[in-house]
């Protein structure tokens, strides 16, 4: 069952060592990030499932101590899913390697940690159906979900500039703070992919796995598009 969540944006920028001279630009974000995953360490979880976006169509599994890099970011960091050796897994796509990043920071020395890309084609249903499942692999489940709104905010963003990008992120930071699933699982995958949002597939994920928790409440603790690329930190508890 799950018992809490947190989201979080997932640009390697997010790294300082990746940002150099602009990591001072994301300074509220990680420290977002920071107190979103506190909620994940108080409730004492028995199994942390990271989620994020993958390549591919379908869903990946990558067990403790996956490896990650950001080497292809031109810098020399290395990192890993929690503890174990990985030895089943492959190198987490870039998403969930700021997930383990974000852990590493935070010194998360609580429950056994297992990740999970999902893919950019995956349908809402396979998104609910995968997070129903991933909710009851342990009695008390949390999950970490990396994912980004919206990358057409202005003109200089990634997607450009794009008139239905500020209302989608608006509904999208509507739903994470009041834990609102039935609005996660109504998103339309198709704009989202026009808008170049890389969190659609996470978030209906975990829209999943709150089916069957009730009384879940929803925290909005960061929202901002530097770069023109939606950013939401958010807690499910």
């Amino acid at each position: 069952m799950l018992v809490a969540a947190a989201v979080c944006p997932c640009p390697p920028l997010l790294v300082p060592e990746v940002a150099a001279g602009a990591a001072q630009e994301l300074d509220a974000a990680r420290a977002a990030c920071t107190d979103a995953l506190g909620v994940l360490a108080a409730a004492r979880p028995d199994l942390l499932v990271v989620v994020g976006p993958d390549d591919g169509t379908g869903t990946r599994a990558y067990p403790a101590g996956a490896p990650g890099s950001f080497r292809r970011f031109g810098v020399r960091l290395d990192v890993r899913l929690g503890e174990g050796d990985g030895a089943a897994g492959g190198e987490l796509p870039y998403g969930l390697a700021v997930g383990a990043w974000l852990l590493g920071r935070t010194g998360w020395a609580g429950a056994p940690v297992e990740g999970r890309g999902v893919g950019e084609s995956l349908t809402p249903d396979a998104c609910v159906e995968e997070g129903r499942r991933l909710a009851g692999r342990a009695e008390r489940v949390a999950m970490l979900v990396m994912g980004d709104a919206s990358a057409c905010r202005t003109v200089k963003a990634p997607g450009y500039l794009d008139e239905r990008a500020e209302p989608f992120d608006a509904e999208i930071a509507r739903a994470l703070g009041s834990a609102d699933a039935a609005a996660l699982r109504a998103l339309d995958p198709g704009l989202a992919r026009e808008l170049k949002v890389s969190g659609r597939a996470p978030w209906q994920v975990l829209a999943g796995a709150a089916d069957g928790t009730a009384g879940l409440s929803g925290a909005l603790l960061h929202e901002d598009a530097p770069y023109g690329v939606g950013y939401l930190v958010a807690t499910w508890s």
